[in-house]
């Protein structure tokens, strides 16, 4: 190249400067100063002459012709999320499946009683009722287990009280369900997790209440009440209001009132004095949405200030980027950017129906799989991206394991889960080889008194893989540089300041790749040889680059 220019937006306005060149261990980086004067800047380079001739780099790649903004980097001077959040491996407990711990007492008249080892009835939806006995005391009881498997933040389902077994229908938002033992098993549980070092997120929904909640009571009771405003009444609906996903059971909130504002912002601020490091929050692409309404930035940004750097985790099926400013949620679950390219990669011949849409399967390429993480992270501040979590699956779909077919696919997947951009979230049982062919089939309880079901060797890749993630600054904290894409073969850099670690994931036998340099540091996996990374796969390798 001959000259290297960084564009950038002043007031709306391109403005052009020159970038001088810099050399850095053997390579050459243009630098350019760029003014922050607003609370987000897009910017891209502009880079002529030599081999290049003209291109433009944006944050899909680099194109001869001029492109649109919407792929345009974008650098975020707002405070991100607390820095903890980068060092953390997750681990999501859903609630009732996951471990009792004594709390049982006189069940509720919704709730089917379930014996803790009984597969659920997953097909019909009487399984939402049924109640294994799942606490929270059980959760505290196998702490040990999550820190031996490396994991240091716990990501809890809702321990609201509900009329269901998941409790996404919260009945209120100021106490613990007494069937998961109350306030005093919550303050229990999170001293034990944070003595261990485990950070702790609870799951809010912004979305909707349940039916049977404190505020929607009083709403229906007395229309006069100042309850009545927090929710979207609305004779034209099926219900006479906006219900989430049409569903009766699940009324939606109005982000318009300013008393519910207050409410929420009190009661999250209550939990986190509580001890709740952290917050995943519930259908957060439909918080307030309805008809001509959109209020979801606004929420967003609004709790982020009631809240500060309180990590903010949105839940989102879908491309997440308009949502994802670098302003309001500071990160979302990454289904569509992370999980489902890494899915239909590495899908076995098992998973012939894609869950998502109901469509067959597809089945990706390598330069497919990369193209759509690409493009999912592309136009959103990193911040945003290093805060996202990374899901292999969750209690919404089925198991990975069951996707990839294989022990040997599943850890490829893990590899690429640990090594990526992103706080990985692992859900509990997928480190014992448990399988399920959907969300509500993989809520089984955990199988604690049968270890002839563990997947061994899976559980020992399972740590020594979160173990390569924890120690790592690059893979925690670093930037992105893929250096091969193929169909069965993904290389791929992940660099900060302080190292360098070169990863390769193969779901297949794949071509011999020749590295320029000597001296990689195996991390994980097998040796380089000569300058050329081992060929052979299913299979996943990490080295430092010296």
């Amino acid at each position: 190249m001959d000259a290297v220019f960084l564009r950038y937006l002043k007031d709306g306005e391109p403005r052009i400067v020159d970038a001088t060149p810099v050399e850095r261990d053997g390579e050459v980086w243009w630098r350019a100063e760029l003014p922050l004067r607003d609370a987000t800047v897009t910017y891209r380079w502009l880079l002529t002459g030599g081999a290049l001739g003209y291109r433009w780099l944006n944050s899909t790649g680099a194109y001869p012709y001029e492109v649109t903004p919407g792929d345009d980097f974008r650098l975020n001077a707002e405070h991100a999320a607390a820095d903890w959040h980068l060092s953390c491996v997750g681990y999501e407990v859903y609630l009732d499946r996951f471990a009792g711990g004594g709390a049982a007492q006189d069940l509720p008249g919704w709730a089917i009683p379930r014996q803790w080892g009984r597969t659920p009835d997953a097909e019909t939806r009487a399984t939402d009722a049924e109640l294994f006995g799942g606490d929270l005391a059980g959760v505290e009881r196998h702490l040990d287990h999550v820190t031996s498997l490396g994991a240091n933040a716990l990501w809890l389902t809702p321990f609201f009280p509900a009329e269901s077994s998941h409790r996404y229908d919260a009945a209120s938002f100021d106490r613990v369900d007494p069937l998961l033992g109350g306030d005093a098993a919550l303050t229990s549980l999170l001293d034990a997790a944070h003595a261990r070092g485990v950070k702790v997120f609870g799951d809010f929904s912004l979305d909707h209440t349940g039916a049977a909640h404190e505020w929607f009571v009083r709403a229906q009771e007395d229309p006069g009440s100042p309850e009545r405003s927090f929710f979207l009444f609305d004779r034209a609906d099926t219900h006479g209001r906006a219900s989430w996903l049409g569903q009766r059971e699940y009324p939606r909130l109005d982000w318009r009132s300013d008393e519910l504002r207050a409410r929420v912002s009190r009661s999250m601020r209550r939990w986190g004095d509580a001890g709740i490091d952290g917050w995943r929050i519930g259908a957060a692409s439909g918080v307030g949405r309805y008809r001509e309404l959109d209020l979801n930035a606004d929420v967003a940004r609004w709790l982020r200030g009631e809240l500060g750097d309180v990590p903010l985790v949105a839940e989102y099926w879908h491309d997440f980027r308009p949502d994802l400013d670098g302003r309001g949620w500071h990160g979302a679950m990454d289904y569509a950017g992370f999980l489902r390219p890494v899915w239909w990669w590495l899908r076995g011949d098992g998973q012939a129906f894609d869950v998502f849409t109901a469509a067959t399967a597809p089945a990706y390429d390598g330069r497919e799989a990369w193209s759509v993480m690409r493009d999912a992270r592309a136009g959103a501040p990193w911040d945003a991206a290093l805060h996202s979590w990374l899901l292999l699956d969750s209690h919404d779909t089925p198991r990975f394991r069951t996707v990839a077919g294989s022990r040997a696919r599943q850890i490829v997947g893990i590899g690429l889960q640990m090594t990526s951009p992103g706080v990985p979230m692992v859900y509990a049982g997928d480190e014992l080889g448990l399988e399920a062919r959907s969300g509500r089939a993989s809520r089984t309880p955990m199988p604690w008194d049968e270890p002839q079901q563990w997947d061994d060797e899976l559980l020992s890749e399972y740590r020594r893989l979160i173990a390569l993630r924890r120690s790592s600054d690059a893979l925690s904290r670093g930037g992105l540089r893929f250096a091969y894409v193929g169909d069965d073969a993904l290389l791929y850099l992940r660099e900060s300041k302080l190292e360098r670690v070169l990863c390769l994931a193969a779901r297949a036998p794949h071509p011999p790749l020749r590295i320029p340099f000597a001296g990689l540091e195996t991390l994980y996996g097998d040796d380089a040889v000569d300058g050329v990374l081992p060929a052979h796969g299913p299979a996943f390798h990490a080295w430092r680059v010296p």
